[in-house]
Protein backbone atom coordinates (compact mmCIF):
# COMPACT_ATOMS: atom_id res chain seq x y z
CA UNK A 1 0.00 0.00 0.00
CA UNK A 2 1.90 3.31 1.37
CA UNK A 3 4.28 5.11 2.19
CA UNK A 4 7.18 7.11 2.52
CA UNK A 5 6.66 10.87 4.55
CA UNK A 6 8.49 13.87 4.41
CA UNK A 7 10.79 14.72 7.10
CA UNK A 8 10.86 17.37 10.49
CA UNK A 9 10.62 17.02 14.05
CA UNK A 10 8.32 16.62 17.24
CA UNK A 11 8.45 18.13 20.58
CA UNK A 12 7.70 15.84 23.47
CA UNK A 13 4.15 15.62 25.19
CA UNK A 14 3.02 15.27 28.80
CA UNK A 15 2.10 11.65 29.43
CA UNK A 16 -0.63 10.34 32.00
CA UNK A 17 -1.24 6.89 32.48
CA UNK A 18 -1.02 4.80 35.44
CA UNK A 19 -1.95 6.54 38.61
CA UNK A 20 -5.05 6.35 40.97
CA UNK A 21 -7.69 8.52 39.97
CA UNK A 22 -11.28 8.49 41.07
CA UNK A 23 -13.36 8.33 37.81
CA UNK A 24 -17.36 8.73 38.63
CA UNK A 25 -19.75 6.31 36.49
CA UNK A 26 -21.17 9.53 34.63
CA UNK A 27 -17.55 11.21 33.61
CA UNK A 28 -16.43 7.30 32.55
CA UNK A 29 -19.48 6.76 30.78
CA UNK A 30 -19.79 10.50 28.75
CA UNK A 31 -15.52 11.21 28.32
CA UNK A 32 -15.06 9.05 25.22
CA UNK A 33 -12.84 10.58 22.22
CA UNK A 34 -16.71 10.38 20.46
CA UNK A 35 -17.74 12.37 23.09
CA UNK A 36 -14.91 15.01 23.29
CA UNK A 37 -15.28 15.24 18.72
CA UNK A 38 -18.93 15.39 19.23
CA UNK A 39 -18.85 18.38 21.42
CA UNK A 40 -16.95 20.31 18.79
CA UNK A 41 -19.08 18.97 16.09
CA UNK A 42 -17.19 15.90 14.52
CA UNK A 43 -16.95 12.17 15.02
CA UNK A 44 -13.98 10.08 16.06
CA UNK A 45 -13.69 7.12 14.05
CA UNK A 46 -12.25 4.04 13.73
CA UNK A 47 -11.58 1.73 10.74
CA UNK A 48 -12.52 -2.39 10.86
CA UNK A 49 -12.70 -5.29 8.68
CA UNK A 50 -14.70 -8.47 8.39
CA UNK A 51 -12.24 -10.56 10.47
CA UNK A 52 -12.08 -8.10 13.08
CA UNK A 53 -16.16 -8.69 13.95
CA UNK A 54 -15.22 -12.11 14.97
CA UNK A 55 -13.30 -10.88 17.70
CA UNK A 56 -16.03 -10.35 20.71
CA UNK A 57 -13.35 -8.44 23.00
CA UNK A 58 -11.95 -6.20 20.00
CA UNK A 59 -15.95 -5.41 18.51
CA UNK A 60 -16.75 -4.09 22.23
CA UNK A 61 -14.53 -1.23 22.33
CA UNK A 62 -15.49 -1.07 18.63
CA UNK A 63 -19.30 -0.71 19.38
CA UNK A 64 -19.18 0.54 23.15
CA UNK A 65 -19.08 4.48 22.88
CA UNK A 66 -15.54 5.37 22.26
CA UNK A 67 -16.33 5.71 18.67
CA UNK A 68 -18.91 7.29 16.36
CA UNK A 69 -17.52 6.25 12.66
CA UNK A 70 -16.47 3.16 11.31
CA UNK A 71 -14.68 2.77 7.95
CA UNK A 72 -14.72 -0.70 5.95
CA UNK A 73 -10.55 -1.10 5.25
CA UNK A 74 -11.54 -3.64 2.00
CA UNK A 75 -15.13 -4.68 2.26
CA UNK A 76 -16.14 -1.79 0.08
CA UNK A 77 -13.36 -2.47 -2.30
CA UNK A 78 -14.03 -2.92 -6.06
CA UNK A 79 -12.14 -6.62 -5.55
CA UNK A 80 -14.55 -6.92 -3.25
CA UNK A 81 -17.42 -5.74 -4.37
CA UNK A 82 -17.45 -6.40 -7.84
CA UNK A 83 -14.95 -9.50 -8.48
CA UNK A 84 -16.46 -10.83 -12.18
CA UNK A 85 -17.76 -7.99 -14.35
CA UNK A 86 -21.63 -7.36 -13.76
CA UNK A 87 -21.58 -9.63 -10.45
CA UNK A 88 -22.13 -7.93 -7.38
CA UNK A 89 -21.16 -9.36 -4.03
CA UNK A 90 -22.32 -7.07 -0.67
CA UNK A 91 -21.95 -9.78 2.06
CA UNK A 92 -18.44 -8.39 3.28
CA UNK A 93 -19.64 -4.52 3.11
CA UNK A 94 -23.19 -5.28 4.84
CA UNK A 95 -21.93 -6.98 7.71
CA UNK A 96 -19.78 -3.83 8.35
CA UNK A 97 -22.62 -1.84 7.85
CA UNK A 98 -25.15 -3.74 9.99
CA UNK A 99 -22.68 -3.71 13.01
CA UNK A 100 -21.83 -0.38 12.65
CA UNK A 101 -26.15 0.34 12.70
CA UNK A 102 -26.29 -1.73 15.62
CA UNK A 103 -23.96 0.55 17.41
CA UNK A 104 -24.36 4.07 16.72
CA UNK A 105 -21.92 4.52 14.16
CA UNK A 106 -21.56 6.65 10.96
CA UNK A 107 -20.32 4.79 7.55
CA UNK A 108 -17.52 6.62 5.28
CA UNK A 109 -17.75 4.34 2.32
CA UNK A 110 -14.04 3.45 0.78
CA UNK A 111 -13.94 3.28 -1.84
CA UNK A 112 -15.79 3.81 -5.11
CA UNK A 113 -12.14 4.24 -7.75
CA UNK A 114 -8.98 3.31 -6.31
CA UNK A 115 -6.04 2.24 -8.52
CA UNK A 116 -4.87 -0.69 -6.07
CA UNK A 117 -7.23 -4.18 -4.83
CA UNK A 118 -8.87 -3.88 -8.58
CA UNK A 119 -10.16 -7.31 -9.96
CA UNK A 120 -8.03 -8.12 -13.01
CA UNK A 121 -10.80 -7.88 -15.28
CA UNK A 122 -11.01 -4.08 -14.74
CA UNK A 123 -7.19 -3.70 -16.19
CA UNK A 124 -8.29 -6.15 -19.23
CA UNK A 125 -11.04 -3.67 -20.68
CA UNK A 126 -10.46 -2.06 -23.94
CA UNK A 127 -10.06 1.59 -22.92
CA UNK A 128 -13.26 2.30 -24.94
CA UNK A 129 -14.90 0.23 -22.12
CA UNK A 130 -13.87 1.40 -19.35
CA UNK A 131 -16.01 4.73 -18.79
CA UNK A 132 -18.66 2.56 -18.79
CA UNK A 133 -17.40 -0.27 -16.41
CA UNK A 134 -16.75 2.57 -13.57
CA UNK A 135 -20.09 4.53 -14.10
CA UNK A 136 -21.53 1.14 -14.18
CA UNK A 137 -19.22 0.27 -10.73
CA UNK A 138 -20.31 3.54 -8.71
CA UNK A 139 -23.87 3.53 -9.62
CA UNK A 140 -24.39 0.08 -8.47
CA UNK A 141 -22.33 0.54 -4.73
CA UNK A 142 -23.66 3.93 -4.51
CA UNK A 143 -26.63 2.90 -4.87
CA UNK A 144 -26.72 -0.22 -2.59
CA UNK A 145 -25.72 1.95 0.03
CA UNK A 146 -27.30 5.06 -0.21
CA UNK A 147 -28.78 5.70 3.28
CA UNK A 148 -26.23 3.90 5.27
CA UNK A 149 -23.23 5.87 4.68
CA UNK A 150 -22.80 9.62 5.26
CA UNK A 151 -19.90 10.10 3.00
CA UNK A 152 -18.04 8.30 0.17
CA UNK A 153 -13.99 8.38 -0.74
CA UNK A 154 -14.99 8.61 -4.20
CA UNK A 155 -11.66 8.71 -5.17
CA UNK A 156 -8.60 7.49 -3.56
CA UNK A 157 -4.92 7.94 -4.09
CA UNK A 158 -4.63 9.94 -8.02
CA UNK A 159 -1.45 11.56 -7.23
CA UNK A 160 2.43 10.43 -7.27
CA UNK A 161 4.25 11.81 -4.55
CA UNK A 162 5.55 14.37 -7.37
CA UNK A 163 2.20 15.60 -7.94
CA UNK A 164 2.02 14.13 -11.55
CA UNK A 165 -0.57 11.57 -12.04
CA UNK A 166 -0.81 8.12 -11.21
CA UNK A 167 -1.35 5.72 -13.93
CA UNK A 168 -4.37 3.54 -13.33
CA UNK A 169 -6.54 1.74 -16.02
CA UNK A 170 -9.21 4.92 -15.57
CA UNK A 171 -6.28 7.39 -16.51
CA UNK A 172 -4.98 5.61 -19.03
CA UNK A 173 -8.32 5.45 -20.78
CA UNK A 174 -9.87 8.62 -19.57
CA UNK A 175 -6.50 10.91 -18.64
CA UNK A 176 -7.58 12.81 -15.52
CA UNK A 177 -11.49 13.52 -16.65
CA UNK A 178 -11.91 10.11 -15.16
CA UNK A 179 -11.81 11.79 -11.36
CA UNK A 180 -14.84 14.35 -12.78
CA UNK A 181 -17.03 11.55 -14.19
CA UNK A 182 -17.00 9.56 -11.07
CA UNK A 183 -17.96 12.32 -8.59
CA UNK A 184 -20.65 13.27 -11.31
CA UNK A 185 -21.86 9.52 -11.12
CA UNK A 186 -21.62 8.89 -8.05
CA UNK A 187 -24.05 12.40 -6.66
CA UNK A 188 -26.32 11.03 -9.57
CA UNK A 189 -26.29 7.09 -8.01
CA UNK A 190 -26.63 9.38 -4.01
CA UNK A 191 -27.80 13.20 -3.97
CA UNK A 192 -27.45 12.88 0.21
CA UNK A 193 -23.93 11.17 0.70
CA UNK A 194 -20.69 13.64 0.77
CA UNK A 195 -18.02 13.16 -1.62
CA UNK A 196 -14.69 13.19 -0.98
CA UNK A 197 -11.17 12.64 -3.11
CA UNK A 198 -8.91 10.78 -0.68
CA UNK A 199 -4.69 10.68 -0.58
CA UNK A 200 -1.21 10.80 1.61
CA UNK A 201 1.08 12.22 1.78
CA UNK A 202 -0.74 14.89 1.23
CA UNK A 203 -1.22 16.40 5.33
CA UNK A 204 1.18 18.78 4.72
CA UNK A 205 2.14 21.44 2.26
CA UNK A 206 4.47 20.11 -0.72
CA UNK A 207 3.96 19.36 -4.47
CA UNK A 208 1.53 16.46 -3.67
CA UNK A 209 -0.32 18.58 -1.30
CA UNK A 210 -0.40 21.59 -4.29
CA UNK A 211 -1.41 18.97 -6.87
CA UNK A 212 -4.40 18.18 -4.89
CA UNK A 213 -5.25 21.43 -4.04
CA UNK A 214 -5.13 22.65 -7.49
CA UNK A 215 -7.11 19.61 -8.83
CA UNK A 216 -9.46 20.76 -6.24
CA UNK A 217 -9.93 24.03 -6.96
CA UNK A 218 -10.24 22.81 -10.79
CA UNK A 219 -13.04 20.53 -9.76
CA UNK A 220 -15.11 23.16 -8.00
CA UNK A 221 -14.89 26.05 -10.74
CA UNK A 222 -16.60 23.49 -13.06
CA UNK A 223 -19.13 22.46 -10.87
CA UNK A 224 -18.13 19.26 -9.90
CA UNK A 225 -19.69 17.87 -6.83
CA UNK A 226 -17.12 17.37 -4.68
CA UNK A 227 -17.69 18.04 -0.95
CA UNK A 228 -14.41 16.97 1.18
CA UNK A 229 -10.95 16.35 1.26
CA UNK A 230 -9.94 13.52 2.91
CA UNK A 231 -6.10 13.31 4.24
CA UNK A 232 -4.89 9.59 4.96
CA UNK A 233 -2.31 10.68 8.16
CA UNK A 234 -0.28 7.52 7.90
CA UNK A 235 2.73 9.27 9.86
CA UNK A 236 6.10 7.60 10.97
CA UNK A 237 7.90 8.93 14.20
CA UNK A 238 11.05 8.45 12.51
CA UNK A 239 10.27 10.97 9.78
CA UNK A 240 9.16 14.77 10.57
CA UNK A 241 5.85 15.98 11.29
CA UNK A 242 3.97 17.22 8.20
CA UNK A 243 4.65 20.49 7.47
CA UNK A 244 1.70 23.56 8.43
CA UNK A 245 -0.30 20.61 8.91
CA UNK A 246 -3.06 23.09 10.52
CA UNK A 247 -2.76 25.46 7.50
CA UNK A 248 -2.72 23.22 4.97
CA UNK A 249 -5.98 21.74 6.11
CA UNK A 250 -7.24 25.30 6.15
CA UNK A 251 -6.37 26.51 2.65
CA UNK A 252 -8.14 23.31 1.59
CA UNK A 253 -11.38 24.24 3.58
CA UNK A 254 -11.03 27.82 1.89
CA UNK A 255 -12.29 26.59 -1.12
CA UNK A 256 -15.64 25.57 0.41
CA UNK A 257 -14.91 22.13 0.75
CA UNK A 258 -15.48 19.58 3.83
CA UNK A 259 -11.52 17.83 5.24
CA UNK A 260 -11.10 15.13 7.32
CA UNK A 261 -8.44 13.21 8.94
CA UNK A 262 -9.70 9.53 6.92
CA UNK A 263 -6.77 6.89 8.37
CA UNK A 264 -4.94 7.92 10.94
CA UNK A 265 -2.00 5.86 12.40
CA UNK A 266 1.47 7.09 14.01
CA UNK A 267 4.11 3.56 13.56
CA UNK A 268 7.28 3.72 14.76
CA UNK A 269 10.27 1.67 14.14
CA UNK A 270 10.43 -1.70 16.64
CA UNK A 271 11.06 -2.43 19.74
CA UNK A 272 8.39 0.35 21.41
CA UNK A 273 9.93 2.41 23.83
CA UNK A 274 9.36 5.32 25.96
CA UNK A 275 10.94 7.80 23.78
CA UNK A 276 9.27 6.89 20.99
CA UNK A 277 5.95 6.74 22.69
CA UNK A 278 6.39 9.96 23.59
CA UNK A 279 7.25 11.10 20.11
CA UNK A 280 4.16 9.38 18.93
CA UNK A 281 1.92 11.34 21.28
CA UNK A 282 3.11 14.45 20.36
CA UNK A 283 2.27 13.61 16.82
CA UNK A 284 -0.93 12.04 17.70
CA UNK A 285 -1.76 15.23 19.85
CA UNK A 286 -0.56 17.51 16.58
CA UNK A 287 -3.00 16.03 14.35
CA UNK A 288 -5.89 16.05 15.99
CA UNK A 289 -5.25 19.95 17.63
CA UNK A 290 -4.70 20.82 13.30
CA UNK A 291 -7.98 19.09 12.86
CA UNK A 292 -9.93 21.25 15.54
CA UNK A 293 -8.27 24.24 14.92
CA UNK A 294 -10.23 24.48 11.42
CA UNK A 295 -13.87 24.67 11.26
CA UNK A 296 -14.41 22.69 8.08
CA UNK A 297 -12.23 19.61 9.70
CA UNK A 298 -15.81 17.31 10.21
CA UNK A 299 -13.39 14.26 11.79
CA UNK A 300 -10.89 12.14 12.47
CA UNK A 301 -10.45 8.08 12.04
CA UNK A 302 -7.91 6.12 13.05
CA UNK A 303 -6.91 2.66 10.81
CA UNK A 304 -8.49 0.26 12.83
CA UNK A 305 -7.74 1.01 16.86
CA UNK A 306 -5.51 -1.85 17.69
CA UNK A 307 -2.09 -3.13 16.63
CA UNK A 308 -3.62 -6.68 16.81
CA UNK A 309 -4.99 -5.42 13.65
CA UNK A 310 -2.65 -2.75 11.99
CA UNK A 311 -1.64 -3.00 8.32
CA UNK A 312 1.67 -1.41 9.12
CA UNK A 313 3.63 -4.87 10.20
CA UNK A 314 3.14 -6.48 7.16
CA UNK A 315 3.58 -3.55 4.99
CA UNK A 316 6.53 -2.12 6.68
CA UNK A 317 9.18 -4.56 7.55
CA UNK A 318 10.26 -4.24 11.42
CA UNK A 319 7.63 -1.13 12.17
CA UNK A 320 4.30 -1.24 14.06
CA UNK A 321 3.03 0.04 17.28
CA UNK A 322 0.84 2.94 15.47
CA UNK A 323 -2.19 3.03 17.11
CA UNK A 324 -3.72 3.87 20.21
CA UNK A 325 -4.71 0.48 21.80
CA UNK A 326 -1.70 -1.62 21.84
CA UNK A 327 -2.03 -5.50 20.43
CA UNK A 328 -3.41 -6.47 23.61
CA UNK A 329 -6.30 -4.00 23.05
CA UNK A 330 -4.98 -2.14 26.33
CA UNK A 331 -5.05 1.56 25.69
CA UNK A 332 -1.59 2.95 25.41
CA UNK A 333 -1.89 5.97 28.52
CA UNK A 334 1.07 8.36 26.11
CA UNK A 335 -1.16 8.22 22.54
CA UNK A 336 -4.65 8.00 23.73
CA UNK A 337 -4.30 10.98 26.61
CA UNK A 338 -2.65 12.80 23.16
CA UNK A 339 -5.58 12.53 21.59
CA UNK A 340 -7.96 13.14 24.49
CA UNK A 341 -5.91 16.39 25.25
CA UNK A 342 -6.13 17.14 21.65
CA UNK A 343 -9.62 17.05 21.57
CA UNK A 344 -10.39 19.44 24.37
CA UNK A 345 -10.33 16.49 27.37
CA UNK A 346 -9.31 16.08 30.38
CA UNK A 347 -7.02 13.12 30.84
CA UNK A 348 -8.36 9.93 32.67
CA UNK A 349 -7.05 6.51 34.01
CA UNK A 350 -8.62 4.25 31.69
CA UNK A 351 -10.30 2.57 34.31
CA UNK A 352 -11.91 3.62 38.23
CA UNK A 353 -9.09 1.65 40.21
CA UNK A 354 -5.42 1.47 38.40
CA UNK A 355 -2.38 2.28 40.22
CA UNK A 356 1.30 2.57 40.04
CA UNK A 357 4.54 1.63 42.27
CA UNK A 358 5.77 4.91 41.05
CA UNK A 359 4.72 8.49 43.07
CA UNK A 360 1.53 10.62 42.41
CA UNK A 361 2.30 13.37 40.00
CA UNK A 362 1.02 15.57 42.63
CA UNK A 363 4.45 14.83 44.72
CA UNK A 364 7.44 16.99 44.02
CA UNK A 365 10.92 17.22 45.75
CA UNK A 366 12.18 20.86 46.29
CA UNK A 367 15.77 22.11 46.91
CA UNK A 368 16.35 24.30 50.22
CA UNK A 369 15.10 27.67 50.42
CA UNK A 370 17.90 29.89 48.91
CA UNK A 371 19.97 32.31 50.01
CA UNK A 372 20.23 35.70 48.50
CA UNK A 373 21.18 35.50 44.78
CA UNK A 374 20.99 32.00 44.98
CA UNK A 375 18.55 29.37 43.70
CA UNK A 376 15.73 27.08 44.23
CA UNK A 377 14.63 23.94 41.93
CA UNK A 378 11.18 21.77 42.20
CA UNK A 379 11.54 18.22 40.54
CA UNK A 380 8.35 16.73 39.94
CA UNK A 381 6.60 13.41 38.13
CA UNK A 382 3.92 14.69 35.59
CA UNK A 383 3.21 11.60 33.96
CA UNK A 384 4.20 7.81 34.58
CA UNK A 385 3.73 4.50 32.00
CA UNK A 386 5.23 0.42 32.92
CA UNK A 387 8.70 1.31 32.33
CA UNK A 388 8.51 5.13 31.85
CA UNK A 389 8.01 8.31 32.86
CA UNK A 390 7.98 12.23 32.03
CA UNK A 391 9.91 14.70 34.92
CA UNK A 392 9.61 18.28 35.03
CA UNK A 393 11.97 20.62 37.17
CA UNK A 394 11.22 24.51 37.84
CA UNK A 395 14.26 26.40 38.47
CA UNK A 396 13.94 29.75 40.30
CA UNK A 397 15.87 32.89 41.62
CA UNK A 398 18.80 32.89 39.57
CA UNK A 399 20.28 32.91 36.27
CA UNK A 400 22.73 30.77 34.53
CA UNK A 401 21.79 27.60 36.88
CA UNK A 402 22.57 24.38 37.20
CA UNK A 403 20.61 21.58 38.79
CA UNK A 404 22.00 18.21 39.99
CA UNK A 405 20.43 15.50 41.51
CA UNK A 406 21.31 11.69 41.96
CA UNK A 407 18.93 8.46 41.06
CA UNK A 408 18.47 6.20 43.72
CA UNK A 409 16.62 3.66 41.22
CA UNK A 410 18.87 3.24 38.01
CA UNK A 411 16.57 5.52 36.26
CA UNK A 412 18.02 6.71 33.17
CA UNK A 413 17.11 10.05 31.11
CA UNK A 414 16.88 9.13 27.40
CA UNK A 415 15.52 12.95 25.77
CA UNK A 416 15.72 16.16 27.67
CA UNK A 417 14.04 19.34 26.47
CA UNK A 418 14.81 22.82 27.97
CA UNK A 419 18.52 22.62 29.05
CA UNK A 420 21.71 20.67 28.48
CA UNK A 421 22.14 17.14 30.47
CA UNK A 422 24.66 15.23 31.57
CA UNK A 423 24.03 11.84 33.44
CA UNK A 424 26.90 9.72 34.41
CA UNK A 425 25.66 6.86 36.04
CA UNK A 426 22.55 7.62 38.48
CA UNK A 427 24.21 11.70 39.15
CA UNK A 428 21.96 14.06 36.62
CA UNK A 429 23.46 17.74 35.64
CA UNK A 430 21.16 19.82 33.79
CA UNK A 431 22.54 23.05 32.44
CA UNK A 432 20.06 25.74 30.72
CA UNK A 433 19.42 26.08 27.31
CA UNK A 434 20.58 29.17 25.88
CA UNK A 435 16.96 30.34 25.91
CA UNK A 436 16.04 29.28 28.69
CA UNK A 437 18.49 30.46 31.19
CA UNK A 438 17.07 33.26 33.29
CA UNK A 439 14.31 32.17 35.99
CA UNK A 440 11.31 31.33 36.26
CA UNK A 441 12.99 28.56 34.16
CA UNK A 442 10.77 25.02 33.37
CA UNK A 443 12.99 22.22 31.90
CA UNK A 444 11.45 18.85 30.93
CA UNK A 445 12.77 15.07 30.39
CA UNK A 446 11.44 11.23 30.09
CA UNK A 447 13.48 8.46 31.94
CA UNK A 448 12.85 4.58 32.45
CA UNK A 449 12.37 3.40 35.48
CA UNK A 450 11.61 -0.03 36.88
CA UNK A 451 10.11 -1.10 40.21
CA UNK A 452 10.29 2.33 42.11
CA UNK A 453 10.84 5.56 41.15
CA UNK A 454 11.55 7.64 44.02
CA UNK A 455 12.09 11.25 44.20
CA UNK A 456 15.21 12.17 44.11
CA UNK A 457 16.95 15.28 46.48
CA UNK A 458 17.68 18.22 44.27
CA UNK A 459 20.58 20.81 44.42
CA UNK A 460 20.46 24.08 42.48
CA UNK A 461 23.41 26.66 42.39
Amino acid sequence: MRRKIIAGAATLLAAVGTFTFVVTRAEAATQTLQSLAAAGGRYFGSATDNPELTDTAYTAILGGGEFGQTTPGNAMKWDTIEPTQGTFNYTKGDAVVTFAQAHNLKVRGHTLVWHNQLPGWVSALPAAQLQAALENHITQEATHYKGKVFAWDVVNEPFNDDGTFRTSPFYNAMGSDYIADAFRTARAADPDAKLYINDYNTDGQGAKADAMYNLVKSLKAAGVPIDGVGFQAHLAIQYGFPTNMQANLQRFADLGVDVAITELDVRMVLPRDSAKDATQATYYNNVVKACVAVTRCVGITIWDYTDKYSWVPSTFSGQGAALPWDENLVKKPTAYDAIVTGLGGTVQSPSASVTSAGPSPSKSASSSPPAAGACTATYKIVGSWPGGFQGEVSVTGKAGWTVRWTFANGQTISQLWGGTLSQSGSAVTVTPASWNNTPPATFGFLASWNGTNALPTVACS
